[in-house]
């Protein structure tokens, strides 16, 4: 058996956790699992007697009070990722395997990210905010429990484009209040903001990321597989391929990126085994469109990311069972979500005007 402990690889680990400040341990509140647990289940442990539990990925602690904590799939998750490109990572299918998504996925994907390459779109600098308006329908039951679906509702996010370290976010309105995003790493009696990067992706950020498909995923997967090195997560715990699927997700959903980076990451997307093509898929505002989907195993839950028909343009995304799990019968809807939205503005409440 070979020592984890010893060799390059592991040598490399150590310097990259050198380089990261040490992940930080938190229990989220009751409030924060009752309004997002089924985002927050795709990218951190789940806290509950659900079995097997998902690896976590570095999370800065919440400086929020439960009542503020509607922030959804941003941030949360990991602290800037760190290291060379090119050093080696292990596959995103988790057993070495080349393995990429089946035929028509690929086609499908590779067609996504030839009309992202060429989109136009606004650039965003360290002292405006990314502004993203959503609809969204989530799952508010109790944790584990049978699902709960609210009615869809809009919700606005403004999010600092700052490359920090950063404890003021942003801000969320949603429900007709306004909540602040307050995050950082406990450090004694102060907070330490977080900078830039996987779990706070900024523009300038996200304009860093490699352009090649095959290093985009390895550095994003050794990003993960860092943090769960870090956490001594046994290897029957680990789902490579999800977890970069589900990170790529993330990075899509409440952004402003770069045409080039969007392409990469579609690109990246393609070379995931398992990702499926999904004909017809429906957001949040009843939009039809096609699908690019993977099966949580684990889980039990099927994620789709939706896209226009015609244009190609990404629309929201949409989270079902695919078999019976205590959350419901297979088909159940776990979340669904449409952007309406996206533009660059440069102060929190700022409304982009129409012409934008």
């Amino acid at each position: 058996m070979n020592d984890r402990t010893s060799g390059p690889e592991w040598a490399e680990r150590e310097e990259l956790a050198r380089l990261l400040p040490a992940p930080a341990e938190r229990d989220l509140p009751p409030g924060r699992h009752l309004h997002h647990k089924d985002t927050l289940m795709r990218l951190i442990d789940q806290d509950g007697d659900r079995a097997p539990a998902r690896p976590r990925l570095l999370r800065p602690a919440v400086l929020l009070p439960a009542a503020g904590m509607a922030l959804g799939g941003v941030l949360l998750t990991t602290l800037a990722v760190t290291g060379q490109d090119s050093a080696p990572a292990p596959s995103a299918s988790g057993a070495g395997s080349r393995a990429e998504a089946p035929r028509g996925a690929t086609v499908l994907l590779d067609r996504i990210a030839s009309v992202a390459g060429k989109s136009g779109g606004q650039a965003a600098t360290g002292d405006q905010f990314v502004y993203i308006k959503t609809l969204q329908a989530e799952n508010e039951g109790d944790f584990g429990g049978p699902v709960k679906l609210t009615e869809p509702r809009e919700r606005e996010v403004w999010m600092s484009q700052q490359a920090g370290p950063v404890i003021d976010v942003g801000l969320i309105h949603q429900d007709g209040s306004y909540y602040p995003i307050t995050v950082g790493v406990p450090d004694g009696e102060t907070a330490v903001g977080i900078p830039a990067g996987l779990g706070r992706p900024t523009y300038t950020w996200l304009a860093s990321l490699p352009t090649d498909p095959e290093v985009l995923l390895r550095r994003l997967t050794a990003e993960i597989t860092r943090d769960q090195d870090a956490r001594d997560t046994p290897a029957e715990d680990r789902d490579q391929a999800q977890d970069a699927f589900d990170a790529i997700g993330e990075l899509l959903r409440e952004t402003v990126m770069p045409p080039r980076t969007a392409a990469a990451l579609y690109q990246a997307a393609a070379k995931i085994p398992g990702v499926t093509e999904d004909s017809d898929a429906v957001d949040a505002a009843g939009r039809h469109g096609i699908g690019v989907a993977r099966d949580n195993t684990r889980t039990g839950e099927r994620t789709a990311w939706i896209f226009d028909s015609t244009t190609l343009e990404y629309l929201g995304e949409r989270s079902y069972l695919v078999r019976d799990t205590s959350m419901g019968r297979k088909g159940t809807l776990v979340h669904v979500s449409a952007v309406l939205r996206r533009a660059v503005v440069d102060a929190l409440r700022e409304e982009p005007s129409t012409t934008t």
